[in-house]
């Protein structure tokens, strides 16, 4: 069985329940055995330039992000296929809009590095995003990137100073502010 970090995101709705089912909808397929899911945290939308260039920007919710580890006897072809499916059940619209209830990311697929055209691995984006390494290094603080040989917090520690403001951790239980 391999091993794999999938990155779980939502900025619309209530973000801990969509993590939550989306993470429990992923527990039901036939392939996958959950292990572990980080705290959750909140954090500030981050516009892609494509979609800036193309007029679409996110709303201005925050995002509740967490990472959650599984094992799989899926491909990564065939996981990465069950994410979107488990995505398009929550409500998740790729075409309307960047905006979503859910988001799943395929972050690690055991050490395997994968450049294809649905799919590549690790995240390209995974060592620049504080909102994915803070609940990853919850997880997985020594597990080295296969490309970089840095460990999650390495990777952490590299991103710019004030990073770590934009990101709140806080619990499954805990009453948000506003």
């Amino acid at each position: 069985m391999a091993l794999a970090f999938i990155g779980l995101g939502s900025n619309l709705g209530d973000g801990r329940r969509n993590l939550r089912a989306a993470w429990e909808q992923l527990g039901l397929q036939p392939g996958l055995q959950l292990l572990a899911l980080s705290s959750p945290y909140l954090s500030s939308p981050v516009n892609k330039p494509e979609w800036q260039a193309a007029g679409r920007r996110l709303g201005k919710q925050l995002f509740t992000n967490a990472v959650g580890v599984l094992e799989t006897r899926l491909t990564p072809l065939e996981l990465l296929g069950v994410m979107h499916q488990v995505e398009k059940n929550l409500g998740r619209d790729r075409v309307r809009s960047p905006d979503r209830t859910i988001d799943l990311d395929l972050l690690y697929y055991d050490d395997l590095v994968l450049e294809g055209p649905d799919l590549v691995l690790p995240h390209p984006e995974l060592a620049k995003r504080f909102f994915v390494l803070a609940p990853l290094e919850e997880l997985a603080p020594d597990r080295p990137h296969p490309l970089l040989g840095l460990t999650t917090r390495q990777m952490r520690q590299c991103l710019p100073a004030g990073e770590e403001t934009l990101v709140r951790r806080f619990s499954w239980d805990e009453d948000l502010p506003g």
